[in-house]
């Protein structure tokens, strides 16, 4: 008999701001998929999406929107997946804010975490609405205590931990990669100006403005230095700004959002690749950095830590120091035998990470059952 699973996630893959979180999650659900499950993954609907659609052998069902989600699961649990159409188990990825499944469904919860905001919340929305993320996040002991628990990195086990839930429910398995797009290519140089890049949305909390107020001490050691700038966002407008108060135009380009390919030659072709959030789950782009042969400079934040090896894939600065930071990418862009060594460092690290592998240890944990 089939077995049915749930999913539950505010974006699914073919949402428009579908990023890290949501790649690891269809990877652990693509396992889950294989192994004869037949997958249902619940999200928020955007401006376009149809209200169901088919994913890599999974169903795809949009319900509500991006900032009432949360609010709305409870109903749809009761009348679509409630009786006959329980599911076996539900998953629940704690992403953006819990939605407390364990509350509103008979079936078995377990849950997938890439990471909690906690106090950063404060840095990405006003006060009213980081204080009601805060609030729900506060419940996660109370929810899901009795759930088993996947998490990407050291750093959101130990604060999963720290919120009440117990140490032995909870599984770190690190996110996998695409090594067929993630690689190194000889044919494709360094850029002949030393060039810092950054990949990811433009958001408040993903720590740009702290580069952008280092780069200055930079451009005065380092004057044809240049920063580039891969991704969209809601904090676009006030980062060009900022750099046209700072007069840094000739030194910043802002290159949105780029394919996959382009996305890959710029990775390649750049001395480093920043990373200055005050906090991530792992740090997915900074693997694929160090998959396609580039150093990293990164915040010393939870998960960066994770997923940098400080002083052998790159190097990590604690967050908010200017003048460290000024001073670490002086040294990526100048030294070249460092950069080097950071190269293939990060070269080695990378090749252990493997989407599959991540897959089938995740669904393992979540069942309860021990990996090979």
């Amino acid at each position: 008999m089939t077995r049915r699973l749930l999913a539950i996630n505010f974006r699914d893959p073919a949402h428009p701001e579908a990023g890290g979180a949501e790649l690891h999650l269809e990877h652990v659900l693509a396992e889950a998929v294989r192994r004869g499950w037949d997958v249902t993954w619940l999200a928020a609907g955007y401006a376009g999406g149809a209200p169901a659609g088919e994913h890599r052998g999974m169903r795809i069902v949009r319900r509500g929107t991006w900032w009432n989600f949360n609010l709305i699961v409870p109903g749809v649990l009761r009348r679509e997946f409630s009786g006959a159409m329980r599911p076996d188990l539900v998953v629940e990825d704690v992403n953006k804010v819990p939605c407390l499944a364990p509350w509103f469904t008979q079936a078995p919860v377990v849950v997938v975490v890439p990471h909690l905001f906690g106090t950063t919340a404060f840095r990405e929305a006003n006060a009213l609405i980081a204080c009601y993320v805060l609030t729900l996040e506060a419940l996660i002991p109370a929810a899901y205590r009795k759930c088993r628990f996947v998490v990407i990195s050291e750093s959101t086990r130990d604060d999963v931990v720290a919120r009440g839930i117990p140490a032995p429910q909870v599984t770190v398995v690190h996110c996998g990669l695409d090594h067929d797009r993630y690689h190194a290519d000889p044919a494709t140089p360094k850029a002949a100006r030393p060039t810092l890049t950054f990949v990811g949305r433009l958001r408040r909390y993903k720590g740009l403005d702290w580069v952008l107020r280092a780069l200055p001490a930079v451009l005065a050691r380092v004057p044809d230095a240049r920063l580039e700038i891969i991704g969209d966002g809601p904090h676009m407008e006030a980062l060009r700004h900022e750099v046209g108060r700072m007069k840094l135009e000739a030194s910043v380009t802002f290159l949105g959002f780029l394919p996959g390919e382009r996305k890959v030659q710029q990775l390649r072709s750049s001395w480093a690749v920043l990373q200055p959030s005050p906090k991530e789950g792992w740090g997915l782009t900074v693997v694929e950095a160090s998959a396609c042969g580039t150093a990293v400079i990164a915040s010393d934040a939870a998960g960066l830590r994770d997923s940098v090896r400080r002083d052998e894939t790159g190097l990590l600065v604690p967050y908010g120091d200017v003048g460290r930071l000024a001073d670490a990418m002086v040294r990526v862009l100048t030294d070249a035998p460092l950069r080097e060594r950071l190269e293939r460092g990060g070269l080695e690290w990378a090749a252990r990470f493997q989407w599959p592998e991540c897959g089938r240890r995740s669904m393992d944990a979540l069942l309860g059952e021990a990996s090979a």
